[in-house]
């Protein structure tokens, strides 16, 4: 059967269908609909049954039909003597080549020469085979199986189609028209049966480079085209140079309803899916010119916060983990821009590291480009360049990264600069604070930046109204993330001072712990809204505030309160004279603590608790505790004690307050009722080497308690207690612990298999030395390891066979005691 009179014969449906307009004759819009005013729905074709990858190269058995022009060519074509060939083909942008170019593929084939593309129906044609319509003869490709030949069927029509869109939409001629081609582009990639990013990606390229190329549309041009466009990014970002028109389109016309219509789901996607904003700025460019254009509507900062609310969702926890990190730095960006002038005047000069390094003479040395988001006045300009000069001539800070040093000490004061072989920069604190230049320059920003400074500023404290964000975004702004300019800038400080209200007043560590520094060297949030703080403008209630929720976590109390008694004392003195019941609190425990050592320092430090009321009664409750200590600690009273069983706190306080116990060595609490409240009691028996608090309450906040003060603590057990992986860091610093039993506790599971990495299993314990200490852990339930110094008291001596020894160190031996009814019998 002759292929080129048989080529017109009954076809596949899905051959009419795909050469069929999408959209029919007339895609334009509706008479008296407002294209700029809301997205147009076009009803869209929904392509059922099998989809397919597209195809970039495969494998495949080629023949080329030349049309019969003799009869001798007629008979040499026929079906009988046809050669098939096997090749290799890549489906470019522009043709169809073969990576072996012989033969049939010798010569690509261009898609502008491809006239049709069918698949061959007629009686008795090869299986699997497509046909390529091209001057003067046909190509046939056949595949392996039905579904290969559909692959490649669909793949050359869509490596077709946008060929010929792509050299339309190149020369425009009337806009009308080229409108009408990308609705059927749009509409011809979302009814593809073609599943790959590219399908949808492509039409978005083809626009961008079409708009890029075009700068001269007018406004309403530009509604019409990302109406057009509106359905492909409901799944897809926008690509860079489309981007860029978005953000025109949001600062030339922020009241178009295309911005609150077309815009807010594609935002939406943004925040939810981004992964990176480093890879795609412009992605996180187009956000912020988003915000902004929402804050520029009537309703301003209330269409900004339903926004935040719509990206957070109505339950308690939002689902996405990707929205608050991306709206931090969609923040951190804009805020960083609303300052980017002064930046450039400061780092129009080469950094200290640029300096070390040799990598730029500040002659070579290019200025920032700013941001477009901000657009000050040239009075502004030349008010910068004046401070910039100011500033360089009393200190030179360039550094780009805000980490500040935490503890300030006299001597790190003069450290303004860093040397040649030193890779520390200048304290910001130091340079804010001693610098005369920058400690009282003022920063006056143009409209433009404080309207986004007011905005961004507005986000994170709605970001940190939301309970579960605050934990997240507490750790995020933890370095300090913003330039110094902006930190010197009263306004911001003034405004961030909420964020960080939030961050004091909330109970979780995990949450007011990031009040302070990131690493030690450098400073944080505490410091900076300390008094003589570059942030501080009040009289130290905020710093109170800190100082009392950073107490009641703080495992390392002993350290904290001599970095407040080095650095903060006169601000804590002055606070406790006007009456602040935190800082009185705070004195208090210096003085019991012995944390001044200065005789006449601690006289002023009474004279100030006598100052006032509540003063002098804490100064009272001190001086009793301290002569209870005393005759505590006085030598004598038994050195091992247990208490019965169901005892509570107060029962022990009161048994430790009912004679001396200065030679008590050995204390067993175990299957008592006692909670962490007790390790008020326990810090005070100095002589304390063994203590079982097996099967008790008593958890992390008591833990800190005893690794501050029980320094000769050799042999712990915690079995069946509720401590956790916070427990076991603060026990770290205890240097004389010798055996530590935290079987049954709350350990996670990643902590258990660290702990257990290189122990040696040995009857079902792994041991595991961790600075001098045997940590025994049970790999299975029903066993329970306890050191023998525990077991002694509680133990009865017929039971002693059930001991079993599994290795000790430096005199202690470490057994696994197990638990079975029969032989849990315990001295009342």
């Amino acid at each position: 059967m002759d292929v080129t009179s048989s080529s017109g014969g009954g076809g596949d449906p899905r051959q009419i269908e795909e050469t069929k307009p999408l959209l029919g004759g007339d895609v334009s819009a509706p008479e008296g609909t407002k294209m700029g005013a809301v997205p147009c729905r076009r009803a869209l074709l929904l392509c059922n049954g099998m989809r397919y990858k597209l195809l970039q190269e495969g494998d495949i058995q080629v023949c080329v039909i030349r049309h019969p022009r003799t009869f001798l060519s007629k008979i040499l074509t026929s079906k009988f003597l046809r050669r098939w060939e096997p090749h290799h083909l890549t489906l470019a942008d522009n043709s169809l080549a073969s990576a072996t170019p012989t033969g049939y593929m010798e010569n690509s084939v261009s898609y502008s020469a491809i006239e049709d593309v069918q698949l061959l129906s007629w009686e008795n044609a090869p299986k699997y085979c497509l046909q390529l319509t091209i001057p003067g003869g046909t190509v046939l490709l056949q595949a392996a199986n039905s579904y290969l030949r559909d692959q490649w069927f669909h793949s050359l029509q869509w490596k077709k189609k946008i060929y010929k869109y792509k050299k339309v939409l190149s020369n425009p001629s009337r806009w009308e028209v080229v409108l009408k081609e990308i609705r059927t582009l749009v509409d011809m990639a979302l009814t593809s049966p073609l599943q790959d990013d590219s399908i949808n990606q492509a039409p978005l390229e083809i626009v961008s480079k079409l708009l890029s190329e075009n700068t001269n549309l007018t406004t309403q041009e530009h509604e019409n085209i990302i109406v057009a466009i509106a359905p492909l990014l409901e799944n897809n970002h926008p690509p860079p140079d489309l981007c860029e028109f978005f953000c025109k389109h949001c600062r030339e016309r922020p009241r178009s309803m295309v911005v609150i219509e077309v815009f807010t789901p594609v935002v939406q996607r943004i925040l939810k899916h981004n992964m990176d904003f480093g890879k795609c700025p412009r992605l996180r460019l187009f956000t912020q010119e988003y915000i902004l254009a929402l804050n520029e509507l009537n309703a301003g900062m209330e269409v900004v916060k339903k926004f935040i609310q719509s990206m957070h969702g109505p339950t308690g926890h939002c689902p996405h983990p990707r929205v608050l990190p991306n709206l931090v730095a969609v923040c951190l960006a804009a805020i960083y821009s609303c300052y980017e002038e002064f930046i450039n005047s400061r780092d129009n000069s080469p950094s200290l590291k640029e300096i070390r390094n040799g990598c730029q003479q500040p002659c070579d040395r290019k200025p920032t480009l700013p941001l477009r988001l901000l657009h000050p006045s040239p009075d502004l300009v030349s008010q910068e360049a004046t401070l910039s000069e100011a500033r360089l001539k009393s200190v030179v800070v360039a550094s780009s990264e805000i980490h500040v040093e935490v503890e300030r000490t006299s001597t790190a004061k003069p450290a303004l600069t860093a040397s040649a072989g030193n890779d520390s920069e200048p304290n910001l604190i130091d340079c804010l604070m001693v610098s005369p230049a920058c400690s009282t320059m003022s920063i006056e920003l143009g409209p433009q930046a404080d309207r986004t400074l007011g905005c961004y500023v507005e986000i994170l404290k709605l970001l940190s109204d939301y309970d579960d964000w605050r934990p997240s975004l507490a750790s995020l702004l933890q370095p300090i993330p913003f330039p110094k300019e902006a930190l010197a800038h009263e306004k911001f400080t003034k405004e961030l001072k909420y964020v960080i209200q939030r961050f004091a007043e909330d109970p979780r560590q995990e949450v007011h712990s990031c009040l302070l520094s990131v690493r030690a060297g450098k400073d944080g949030w505490f410091q900076l809204y300390s008094p003589g703080g570059v942030a501080c403008d009040d009289d130290g209630e905020l710093f109170a505030s800190m100082v009392h929720i950073l107490m009641g976590s703080c495992y390392k109390t002993k350290k904290f309160l001599l970095s407040l008694a080095e650095n903060k004392l006169g601000p804590c003195m002055l606070l406790a004279l006007r009456g602040n019941q935190t800082m009185v609190e705070i004195l208090c425990l210096m003085l019991e603590y012995n944390i001044i050592d200065n005789n006449d320092t601690q006289l002023q430090i009474i004279s100030t608790l006598e100052s006032t009321d509540v003063g002098k009664r804490m100064y009272e409750q001190l001086c009793d505790r301290q002569r209870e200590l005393k005759e505590l600690q006085r030598k004598g009273g038994p050195t091992r004690l247990t208490l019965p069983s169901k005892s509570t706190d107060a029962d022990l306080a009161r048994l430790l307050s009912s004679g001396s116990f200065g030679n008590l060595e050995n204390l067993s609490l175990a299957f008592t009722n006692v909670t962490s409240a007790c390790a008020e009691h326990l810090i005070k028996l100095p002589s304390l080497k063994q203590l079982n608090l097996w099967s008790t309450q008593f958890g992390d906040a008591g833990l800190r308690l005893l690794s501050e003060h029980l320094t000769m603590l050799q042999v712990l057990n915690l079995c069946e207690t509720p401590v956790t992986d916070a427990g076991l860091l603060a026990l770290s610093s205890m240097k004389s612990l010798c055996s530590l039993n935290m079987n049954s506790t709350k350990l996670s599971a990643d902590t258990y298999e660290d702990l257990k990495h290189g122990a040696q299993l040995t009857t079902g314990v792994h041991h595991y030395q961790m600075e001098g200490v045997t940590l025994v852990l049970s790999s299975a339930f029903p066993l329970c390891p306890v050191s023998s110094g525990l077991l002694c008291p509680l133990v009865s001596l017929e039971n002693a066979s059930c001991l079993l020894e599994v290795g000790g160190r430096k005199g202690v031996r470490v057994f696994v005691f197990r638990r079975l009814p029969s032989l849990c019998r315990f001295q009342q």
